[in-house]
């Protein structure tokens, strides 16, 4: 797992550690992350910037692995929006995907990507208003994680596709992201079943994680949105 330091992917690892999975996470620090974790069994702790990584270090990283899920995304700071890496989410998730094909493994690997709900899935026809193109438009040019966002999901959409032998993924799009302390009600769609600007819903970290972890963990569940980009909602707001 990758962005494992960050607020939702915290919540995720803490998630597969609940489920009773062996976890590895890629940090580049690690000296923030939980006491608890450093003393559990079921967690290696890689610190490294995962770009920094060689292929062959990436590739024996990953290939013991089931699932690779990434909560990556870039810092609320100056720096972290405007500076480098700005294809952060997009490289990190090229450089994984090529060390799972590098494998050559005989099954296939999951793979979970964190994304957004001001992501379009173009395989869909998922309409917005013109208002809210001009406001996307804006934000591809003025927001560098946005139009990361959309290059990470689109690197898996169409250079991995549907029918890749090694690897299979889902596309997770909460909405506006909020702090709760646990696993409440949610509700999945194919698509946004609101504006992502104007009309914007609500979902817990801890439920993304939730539902991220049981992708990885419910084969069923998998099944369903496999190739897909889900967009997840928590039942408690007004949706």
């Amino acid at each position: 797992m990758v962005g494992a330091s960050g607020a939702t992917g915290s919540q995720l690892v803490a998630q597969l550690l609940l489920q009773q999975h062996v976890v590895k996470v890629i940090v580049r620090s690690s000296h923030k992350l939980p006491k608890s974790w450093k003393n559990n069994d079921n967690l290696q702790i890689i610190t490294a910037s995962i770009l920094a990584l060689s292929n062959a270090e990436m590739e024996n990283i990953v290939k013991d692995c089931d699932a690779v899920a990434s909560c990556l995304g870039h810092n609320l700071t100056w720096k972290g929006i405007y500076g480098q890496p700005r294809k952060l989410v997009t490289d990190a998730t090229k450089r994984l995907c090529d060390a799972i094909q590098a494998n050559t493994l005989e099954r296939t690997t999951k793979f979970v990507l964190m994304n957004t709900t001001g992501n379009r899935n173009c395989d869909l026809d998922e309409r917005i208003s013109f208002a809210q193109k001009c406001v996307i438009g804006l934000l591809r040019l003025l927001l560098p994680p946005h139009v990361d966002n959309e290059k990470a999901a689109d690197y898996l959409r169409t250079q991995i596709g549907q029918n890749n032998k090694a690897i299979e993924w889902v596309i997770v799009r909460p909405d506006g992201l909020i702090n709760e302390e646990q696993v409440s009600d949610y509700e999945i769609f194919p698509s946004p079943t609101r504006s992502a600007i104007f009309n914007a819903g609500k979902v817990s970290r801890i439920n993304v994680a939730h539902f991220m972890a049981s992708l990885i963990g419910d084969n069923k569940l998998w099944n369903k949105w496999i190739g897909q980009m889900p967009v997840i909602y928590s039942s408690s707001q007004d949706n």
